[in-house]
């Protein structure tokens, strides 16, 4: 029972203790679950009626990303380009530019296994912008990333919100009030601030 409204390109923050619904609301807007009631519409698409065709607007990094550790970075940008309907060559095209936004210079050719846990969740979100959807979803992007990393992290999601409305859950109040324009706080599946 949630009613809210997203401008294009704004950074919004779900905020919310573990159980409140962050990562359920993120699925439906990311077409991975189906809403049980009510209207979910972006850019003037209801998902109930087109949820197959607006994925491929849509770029989703999961809390644990499902990555392909024994690949490459580039190798594996390229396998997951094509999984969302790009060209191969289209694909390759875009990763420098998808490689400077998450910034991952100087890892393109290394083993994803062999990355830090902060590089691994760059990779996470290199996947979900492949294909330079208009919406990008982050579940608790930041978990488990030390300090630094965190610093890193708000800079890659602010670089985001030039090109893409960006989405992302966390239980962190300091970290999403310093990366967000707008918080929207969950709890028990409601929308209480």
């Amino acid at each position: 029972d949630l009613c809210f409204s997203i401008k294009s390109n704004e950074v919004i923050g779900f905020l919310g203790l573990n159980g409140a619904g962050k990562s359920t609301t993120l699925k439906i807007l990311a077409c991975l679950l189906e809403a049980s009631t009510g209207e979910v519409i972006i850019d003037g698409v209801n998902l109930a009626t087109a949820a197959v065709s607006f994925r491929s607007k849509i770029g989703f990094l999961p809390e644990d990303p499902p990555l392909y550790k024994d690949m490459t970075v580039t190798e594996f940008l390229v396998y997951l380009g094509q999984l969302r309907g790009q060209s191969k060559s289209e694909t390759i095209a875009a990763i420098p530019t998808v490689i400077q936004k998450c910034q991952l210079q100087g890892k393109e050719h290394q083993i994803i296994a062999e990355l830090s846990l902060g590089y691994r969740k760059r990779v996470g979100i290199a996947q979900a912008i492949i294909h330079n959807p208009k919406m990008v979803i982050l579940d608790e992007p930041i978990s488990g990333l030390d300090p630094y990393q965190i610093v890193e992290m708000r800079d890659v999601i602010k670089n985001l919100a030039k090109e893409a409305t960006v989405l992302l859950s966390s239980h962190n109040l300091t970290e999403v009030a310093e990366t967000c324009d707008r918080l929207l706080v969950l709890h028990d599946g409601k929308l209480i601030a």
